[in-house]
């Protein structure tokens, strides 16, 4: 169905005596995705990030015997589809003659701007939102936040998953961040992993400030001092206001190649008339893909 602006969509604009029009634009959050990603720039249809399994711990090696070799091999593959997001509007050449408020007409160019990034963010969000449903998955063929992922080539699992599961808290947070130091390759050897940033809805602010900035334990009457702090744990707070689970919280590690957005075509405005019609179309269209590659990028809970 395709809308089209015209003068029966605002009769009151036809008419002098409105004071004022309402409801089209309000203050914007700052963009919010960005601290969710990576970001990359593509110049392809798609992008594939492959997994290089490394080599396993050396053997003993008996007096006069051979040694042992390993081996390196491709495990499993991500691909980031890039996908185009468009929207647009049509004004009758009529509607443009007789509206009589400027200030009405001049606005829809920066709405269909704000609806492109609410968009973005939208999009950017629902990689953390469908964290841990299983109807979305990675390369290796699991959620983005499971107890189980697999290790392709040297065998058994990992977990980047709090189990089990609980609510943001001093403890929880510190017991994720050893799960991310006690973390491993893909042929069981430690890497050193460290939080970079936890990720929080908008309601679990006020209680995330009081965790990581207090400076004995939070919530409790110990003379100790809060080691999150004293350690700077975690360095970086990024509160995203598109997070749906009101208690599912995040840490996102310094991993390479984890959580990552490709921008394939930046979002571009555009307007022309209509010869015929003599309507006036505006559209505005971008391309781009949000994904992960390696899933020890992010540790989460889910909230008890």
């Amino acid at each position: 169905m395709v809308g089209v602006i015209n003068t029966g969509s605002f009769p009151k604009a036809l008419w002098e005596g409105v004071n004022a029009w309402f409801g089209q634009k309000y203050d914007q959050h700052g963009v919010e995705w960005t601290p969710l990603f990576e970001t990359y720039d593509s110049r392809k249809n798609y992008e594939e990030d492959v997994q290089a399994v490394s080599f396993g711990l050396a053997q003993e090696k008996s007096e006069g015997t051979g040694l042992a070799y390993d081996s390196m091999q491709q495990g499993y593959v991500s691909r980031y589809t890039h996908v185009a997001y468009a929207l647009g509007f049509i004004v009758t050449r009529e509607e443009q003659d007789d509206n009589l408020y400027e200030e009405l007409s001049m606005k829809r160019a920066g709405l269909l701007a704000y609806s492109m990034a609410e968009t973005k963010e939208n999009v950017g969000a629902n990689i953390y939102n469908r964290a841990f449903n299983s109807s979305y998955t990675g390369g290796d063929g699991l959620e983005l936040l499971s107890t189980a992922h697999t290790n392709s080539v040297g065998g058994g699992t990992f977990s980047n998953e709090l189990n089990p599961a609980a609510d943001l808290s001093e403890q929880s947070i510190e017991d994720l961040c050893i799960q991310i130091g006690q973390a491993t390759n893909d042929r069981g050897l430690k890497i050193a992993l460290k939080p970079k940033r936890l990720i929080i809805p908008v309601n679990l602010q006020f209680e995330a400030t009081r965790i990581l900035k207090s400076t004995l334990q939070n919530d409790t009457g110990n003379n100790a001092v809060n080691a999150l702090r004293s350690m700077n744990m975690i360095p970086e707070m990024a509160v995203n206001h598109y997070l749906t689970d009101t208690d599912a919280w995040f840490i996102r590690t310094d991993c390479p190649e984890g959580l990552k957005h490709f921008n394939r075509v930046s979002r571009k405005l555009e307007n022309d008339n209509d010869f015929d019609t003599k309507n006036l179309k505006a559209s505005a269209y971008e391309r781009y893909s949000f994904k992960w590659s390696d899933p020890r990028g992010l540790y989460g809970s889910s909230g008890a």
